[in-house]
């Protein structure tokens, strides 16, 4: 016997039509949200990145491919990865197939990791998915945008992650149990490599042959591209995990 609150359809949607107040609200405060990132003032890089890709080497302005924005998702594979990570690879299951759709609207979308071009390439295909994929290896560029840090960096015991100092004295005391090492061990690395690479989102702009810097956002600044929680958030028990419990989709 269910312990949920039951009642009657006309019970429900006296419930439904209150809650439906609140999510418009939402929705409009989503929308003002969406404004004011717009608003960001735009910084211009003046370094000039470089990228290994399928077409061979790139710069930034490279990447947009013609289009006047770019938006990259910043997945975490580091050198040392066999394999991308978990996590990472369920939010590009879910953007895989918007990536026509945004070239079609003016917006370039990749996604750029440290990890050589030939490992994103046969990880890539063992996914099945079409999106560009860059590796940034011999770059400053996930370091410049806050998603990798160096091994001396993690050492220290606090990195900029997130827009704020993020603690690295757990990762010694992160047992074999823990959600991370076992995600870590499904790259092919331990938790120290594993956490060095952090996942984020980054846009630029192209404007009389300049590049620049519009927005980016990381940890669970993510949920919102991360289609399988959206579809969670609206299922009857919600999101319901005491663990990490996903894996990559070929590995169920």
């Amino acid at each position: 016997m269910t312990t949920h609150t039951t009642g009657t359809r006309d019970q429900w949607l006296a419930a439904r039509v209150e809650l439906l107040e609140a999510e418009k609200e939402l929705t409009r405060r989503s929308d003002e949200l969406a404004r004011r990132r717009q608003e960001l003032p735009w910084v211009r890089v003046e370094k000039e990145y470089r990228f290994e890709t399928e077409a061979g080497p790139a710069s930034l302005a490279d990447l947009f491919g013609g289009r006047s924005q770019l938006l990259v998702y910043h997945f975490m594979f580091g050198p040392e990865y066999t394999g991308g990570c978990p996590s990472c690879s369920a939010i590009a299951d879910g953007f895989n197939g918007s990536v026509v759709h945004l070239e079609h609207h003016d917006v370039a979308m990749i996604a750029v990791s440290r990890a050589p071009i030939a490992a994103l390439e046969a990880y890539k295909r063992r996914m099945g998915w079409s999106f560009p994929w860059a590796s940034s290896l011999d770059s400053d560029f996930n370091y410049d945008f806050n998603t990798s840090v160096t091994e001396d960096q993690q050492r220290s015991g606090s990195v900029d992650y997130n827009y704020r100092a993020a603690d690295t004295t757990w990762i010694e005391d992160a047992g074999p149990e823990s959600g991370v090492a076992q995600f870590a061990a499904m790259t092919g690395t331990d938790v120290a490599a594993y956490t060095r690479e952090r996942p984020g989102m980054s846009a630029f702009t192209r404007e009389d042959g300049d590049v620049f810097h519009t927005y980016s956002t990381y940890a669970r600044g993510l949920d919102g591209l991360w289609g399988m929680y959206q579809w969670l958030d609206r299922a009857p028990r919600g999101r319901n995990e005491p663990s990490l419990w996903w894996r990559r989709r070929d590995e169920y």
